[in-house]
């Protein structure tokens, strides 16, 4: 339960990583930013072709299964050479036998795998340009009509090889202009000031002051 006042609001998601941005994200706002797991509730499926509709089924499938209200995150990254790819497929763009046990040590053999995919697929390409794509939505019921969506991008390069330890997932790859480094070389403080997730949560944190009156 969170204290009185505050919002519990139920994150669909599993990712350590994730829950820490998006806590500091929503900082701001009197709510209470609990993972999925914590509670029971088990991932939903994402058989959907679009970051906004995985997000909404995520949504409506945590909200149901936790009884109040949810959020949702969907992302990835896009790469104009491969026709957007590897897109909502990002999480498990490589095909790789998991290690039984630990879900973070599974997480970073499936990034590590997907890295290296990315980087075959990429290997003669010369344009390079990609952003990572975040979309949230946010339910105060798993039938709420009104969801709340908002969407976030951050355009930079693909590197050929990866820089950087910070971060999860493609961070090494992408190479960001702007900042002269790539997203896993950034200070988490700067990541969330700039990411695709911190233009995201930007206008969700709009959109809940105005539709919730969270304040």
């Amino acid at each position: 339960m969170s204290p009185a006042g505050r919002l519990r609001l139920v994150l669909a998601s599993n990712n350590a990583g994730k829950l820490l941005e998006l806590q500091a994200l929503f900082a701001s706002l009197p709510l209470d930013l609990v993972a999925q797991p914590s509670l029971g509730v088990a991932e939903a499926e994402e058989p959907h072709a679009t970051f906004l509709e995985n997000a909404l089924a995520k949504a409506r499938h945590a909200a149901r299964a936790s009884g109040g209200p949810a959020l949702a995150d969907d992302s990835g990254l896009c790469v104009d050479a491969l026709d957007g790819a590897p897109g909502v497929a990002s999480a498990h763009f490589a095909q790789v036998a998991l290690p039984v046990g630990d879900r973070e040590m599974q997480r970073r053999v499936q990034d590590e795998a997907n890295n290296r995919l990315l980087l075959q697929r990429m290997q003669a390409a010369a344009q390079r340009r990609a952003g990572f794509v975040c979309t949230l939505v946010a339910l105060r019921s798993a039938d709420d009509p009104q969801p709340l969506v908002a969407t976030g991008r951050w355009w930079g390069e693909i590197l050929r090889d990866p820089r950087g330890l910070g971060g999860f997932g493609y961070d090494p790859l992408l190479y960001i202009p702007a900042l002269g480094r790539t997203v896993a070389e950034l200070p988490r403080e700067l990541k969330n000031t700039h990411s695709h997730r911190a233009r995201a949560c930007a206008q969700m944190l709009a959109l809940m002051r105005d539709a919730w009156a969270l304040a």
